[in-house]
């Protein structure tokens, strides 16, 4: 039966049917892309692209309404005049820009994190200048710009060769027709608002499955939508009482001394005998770099030569495990040495200063702290961050100055310091001329101090200066390693140099994997990366294998300089962890994991819980019998977090 559609009204279905055939090209595409990881099967296949089709349809009702209530109020006697024509020429060009640019932002977002969009690229909208300057540096934009316009062109060629501007422009309607049509239009988006929520579309244990099924516009509108998501109505809870219980029971160690008289306080003295020693410290906190990169772990591409050899001359933490799946979620874990939130990090939260941090514990011993990075610290909240926190600031800012109620000192990184500067920032042999050139300073004016760097260079677009590597800059992410891998090598010979080296113990961590997409809700091996100490006075090398998070590398590094020290931080001493104590948490802005014994809690929203056995060989989590001892350990830890955030326990001035 034929679809009669009023003419006046061909046009915005013209619209809506150019949207459903683009989304049907893409996840035609991206289930392609993605057969390796898909659980395949002809019922799956329906599941994907009728759910798909199902929030397309919802997806361009939102881009329809504001016209068809247009057509809906226009008296009669404006119908194709100039108003009407230039009204509906502009919106249906702004909105075919908005649908191909969309189409080609959601191949490329893919490529990067195997994911529709997320608040990833809502926060990413945020920062245009460093977003646009990836774009332009990774890609061809002319070019790229020049086809998006080029098929918005030929769409509006092709629906002017059918006479559809013709009829919308000669047509009128009945008052009773654009009641019913404009109804329906109103409707139609307004159950998709009320009822129907992105996660309706995650039908399927395997994450790729779900993705597909999902709608890149909508994803995204759902993600600046909730973007920090309340622990307490979303996740399972216990009795308070009982959660702080549970984490006092797994944080506090034997040389642990309580100091308040809030039951539920963490403040304490942690005690530690010898010698205290005070080195200064240089942590470089390495962007995307997995542990699966390192020959140390099997690699064979040999892109970490030196790396590889600096871990046969430190302490090397095999068995480590990032907490998140991004920069700010790993800034959090290190700094504030606490497990993941759902949501947002507290990088990027309002509520983000004035926090007790390992910079605390360094100010305690006379150290002074210095947070550098590449590139504007302004991107994801960063100095403000890290400003608020009693860091200074080392950046290459762009003028933007941090509020008055920061006491912190920037400076910035001149332009007469930078060599190479891509998109994300100056490469990092720059920012670690940089840090010598201050570390110098602090040696001439007798400060011990630590050092927090930020690494910008493997990071898409993959560019750095030319003729450092035999990999060509740009070639992709095997050459940002390999070159990190030689700007850290040109550090360290640097230092060397130095009369401050033989008191500086170097640590190197990076902030998450370069890729945290699975088949699972949370892959274990996508959160596995490298972790060392170098040059560590009266400390043999060695290789640790215990199980451990990022949270816990700056406890451990305070309890090698043998330092006694007031403290409210989770992580622990991993040199006095027994085998009870190892465990990892992981998690990404929905799904948090305590992973222990090789079995896997995952707590999600809704407040459900999943239970899994890790099968390291063929890395794949096998749903078990919740164990409910292992469930309590879980909700203690991560409800305690939340409420011990909510109620500003984390703070400097704890209640």
């Amino acid at each position: 039966m034929k679809l009669n559609i009023p003419k006046r009204y061909k046009l915005l279905f013209t619209f809506g049917l150019v949207y459903l055939i683009l989304s049907f090209i893409v996840r035609v595409s991206l289930y392609i892309w993605s057969l390796s990881n898909i659980d395949f099967s002809i019922i799956n296949l329906f599941k994907i692209f009728f759910t798909g089709l199902f929030f397309d349809l919802g997806t361009v009702s939102f881009f329809l309404l504001p016209y068809a209530l247009y057509l809906f109020i226009l008296p009669n006697q404006l119908i194709g005049k100039k108003f009407d024509k230039s009204i509906t020429n502009f919106a249906f060009f702004i909105g075919l820009l908005i649908f191909i640019f969309s189409t080609f932002a959601e191949f490329t977002f893919w490529e990067e994190f195997k994911n529709r969009f997320n608040f990833i690229a809502v926060d990413y909208l945020v920062y245009t200048n460093e977003v646009v300057g990836n774009i332009n540096e990774s890609y061809p934009l002319p070019v790229l710009l020049s086809v998006v316009i080029g098929f918005v062109a030929l769409i509006i060629f092709v629906t002017k060769k059918k006479q559809i501007f013709t009829a919308t422009f000669q047509s009128e309607n009945s008052l009773k027709e654009k009641l019913a049509i404009t109804a329906v239009f109103i409707l139609i988006p307004l159950f998709f608002f009320l009822f129907i929520n992105n996660k309706n579309a995650e039908w399927s244990k395997n994450r790729y499955e779900n993705e597909l099924s999902k709608s890149g516009i909508y994803s995204f509108f759902a993600a600046f939508r909730n973007n920090e998501l309340s622990y307490t109505d979303f996740y399972m809870t216990q009795n308070l009482d009982e959660s702080i219980a549970e984490l006092k029971k797994n944080v506090i160690a034997q040389n642990d001394s309580l100091i308040s008289t809030d039951k539920y306080s963490l403040q304490r003295v942690i005690t530690n005998v010898g010698e205290e020693e005070t080195p200064n410290v240089i942590f470089i906190c390495i962007e995307s770099l997995s542990a699966e990169f390192m020959t140390h772990y099997g690699n064979v591409w040999e892109v970490t030569p030196f790396m590889d050899s600096l871990i046969g001359q430190s302490i090397n933490f095999n068995n480590l495990y990032a907490t998140g799946t991004r920069t700010v979620r790993g800034m959090e874990a290190i700094t504030l040495s606490i497990p993941p939130s759902p949501g947002r990090s507290i990088v990027k939260r309002k509520n983000n200063t004035g926090f007790f941090n390992i910079g605390s514990i360094f100010k305690e011993k006379g150290y002074k702290s210095v947070f550098f990075y590449g590139g504007d610290g302004y991107f994801d909240n960063m100095n403000q961050f890290f400003g608020g926190n009693g860091f200074d600031i080392v950046d290459r800012g762009r003028g933007y100055l941090m509020g008055d109620e920061f006491t912190s000192k920037r400076t910035n990184i001149d332009d007469n310091e930078v060599t190479f500067e891509n998109a994300w920032g100056v490469c990092d042999e720059d920012i670690y001329r940089k840090v010598i050139k201050e570390a110098d300073i602090n040696y001439k004016n007798k400060k011990p101090f630590f050092n927090f760097i930020m690494t910008t260079s493997n990071h898409r677009p993959y560019t750095y200066p030319e003729n450092k590597i035999h990999i060509p800059s740009g070639a992709g992410r095997h050459g940002a390693v390999r070159y990190t891998d030689y700007a850290i090598s040109q550090f360290i010979k640097m230092a060397k140099s130095k009369p401050w080296f033989n008191n500086t113990v170097f640590m190197i961590m990076a902030d998450h994997c370069a890729s945290s997409a699975g088949k699972r809700e949370l892959d274990v091996s996508k959160y596995h990366i490298p972790a060392f100490i170098y040059n560590l006075k009266d400390k043999a090398p060695q290789d640790v294998s215990k199980l451990c998070s990022q949270i816990d590398l700056f406890p451990t590094l305070f309890g090698y300089f043998n330092w006694s020290y007031n403290s409210q931080l989770i992580g622990k001493d991993i040199s006095k962890m027994k085998p009870s104590d190892e465990r990892a948490f992981i998690g990404n802005y929905r799904s948090l994991g305590l992973f222990k014994d090789n079995k896997l809690m995952v707590l999600r929203d809704k407040k459900s819980a999943n239970f899994y056995e890790w099968e390291k060989e063929n890395n794949s989590l096998k749903p078990i019998e919740t164990d409910n001892l292992f469930l309590k350990e879980t909700v203690g830890y991560y409800f305690s977090n939340d409420y011990y955030y909510q109620n500003n326990y984390y703070k400097e001035k704890a209640p």
